[in-house]
């Protein structure tokens, strides 16, 4: 499908990643900080933080089921925003862990149901223009270092329960920019059959989807604690915000450049890169926290442990889950790999915090990525087979 860039609904898109992602700019520097101060044990945020994940191994295939059968997936997104803000209220008057951990369950639920629909929506507004994706994409860093730097300065001066004011705002936003979308261009109401089952067998796929896994997975102690161990090594909250900030402009930088460098370089060997870079980035970490001039550069590498990452993936997704596969690939990705290795990755690091310390965490999760990075390396080698059997 041959797409007109001039028709392409440009700004209610990134609208919607804007609020989207600024959700997550209060969510991932500050949550932590936040139920820490509610008197919440490290054991105890890593569970929180994992009841939030695990939600993205189901509610992404629950939205995908429901995005099949309805004739406007945007449908799917809209109801999502709008139950994910009326269910997070209920965060204001909840007290304890277990209705902490109930709200941060629903919520998590819809927030994590409405992104890869409104994936597929995009993709499908963009059509054959598909590298302009990051330029669209890229509003959500904006969106998130928004509310990371702002974010910072405000909590310091109103305190951290202001935190529930700011993503009260953004999930409004989030719900209201949605309205806003047209579906995607020609979206069928339910697809054709097609086997996951035979697309799940080709080896490069299966390299795929382990590598995301533990990618994901390494990232568990970054989400869950770096904030943590920058307050703990006497970092100011503005600082922490504007480090977070720091490693997002990398990452828009690296949106922007990923149109010119994709086709040249491929998405397989740039999904290798980010994994190795990751690697790296998560021992200049666990060694160098105590030093700005080591912080810095592990933030430059968020644009290829995030950046080029989620890029090259979902056009490894596009790839191996093709056309009538594409809503159930995009939930496959999103729930198994960023949902399952994300809590994975934070129930670990919530349970070794304590007793292995920073730096030997961030060395195991250096070792979950290029781990990762060995898996591909082995079983990228057949990806130049069709995988597109099972969509026939």
């Amino acid at each position: 499908m041959t797409t007109d860039p001039r028709r392409l609904p440009y700004w209610r898109l990134s609208a919607f990643y804007l609020f989207y992602f600024a959700i997550l700019g209060a969510m991932v520097p500050y949550w932590t900080v936040f139920l820490r101060a509610r008197g919440m044990s490290a054991f105890e945020i890593g569970q929180l933080m994992a009841v939030g994940t695990l939600t993205r191994i189901v509610a992404p295939w629950a939205s995908a089921w429901l995005g099949d059968r309805v004739p406007r997936r945007i449908a799917v997104v809209r109801l999502s925003a709008l139950l994910m803000t009326l269910v997070f209220c209920g965060m204001f008057v909840a007290h304890g862990f277990w209705q902490v951990a109930l709200i941060t369950a629903a919520f998590g639920f819809f927030w994590n149901a409405a992104l890869p629909q409104f994936e597929i929506v995009t993709l499908g507004h963009l059509g054959s223009a598909g590298n302009l994706y990051g330029r669209i994409r890229l509003w959500g860093s904006v969106g998130f270092i928004g509310v990371v730097l702002g974010g910072g300065w405000l909590l310091e001066r109103a305190g951290i329960e202001t935190l529930l004011l700011v993503l009260l705002a953004t999930m409004g936003g989030t719900f209201i920019s949605s309205l806003l979308v047209p579906d995607r261009v020609g979206a069928p109401a339910v697809q054709a059959r097609a086997s996951l089952r035979v697309a799940m067998r080709h080896p490069a796929a299966l390299g795929f989807l382990a590598a995301a896994f533990l990618m994901q997975t390494s990232h568990g102690p970054y989400y869950a604690f770096y904030s943590i161990l920058l307050e703990d090594l006497g970092y100011a909250r503005t600082a922490v915000g504007a480090l977070w900030a720091l490693g997002v402009v990398a990452e828009v930088a690296m949106f922007l450049a990923l149109a010119r460098l994709l086709p040249r370089l491929g998405a397989a060997r740039v999904f290798m890169a980010s994994l190795l870079l990751a690697g790296g980035r998560w021992l200049l970490i666990g060694h160098g926290a105590p030093a700005l001039g080591w912080l810095l550069p592990a933030q430059l590498l968020h644009a290829a442990s995030f950046g080029a990452f989620h890029v090259a993936a979902l056009a490894q997704v596009q790839r191996f889950f093709p056309g009538a596969l594409q809503g159930r690939g995009q939930a496959l990705y999103s729930g198994l790999c960023m949902g399952g290795g994300g809590a994975v990755g934070g129930v670990l690091s919530g349970v070794l915090w304590d007793g292995l310390g920073a730096t030997r965490v961030f060395e195991l999760a250096a070792l979950a990525a290029l781990l990762g990075a060995a898996l591909w390396a082995w079983l990228s080698r057949y990806a130049s087979e069709p995988a597109n059997a099972a969509a026939g």
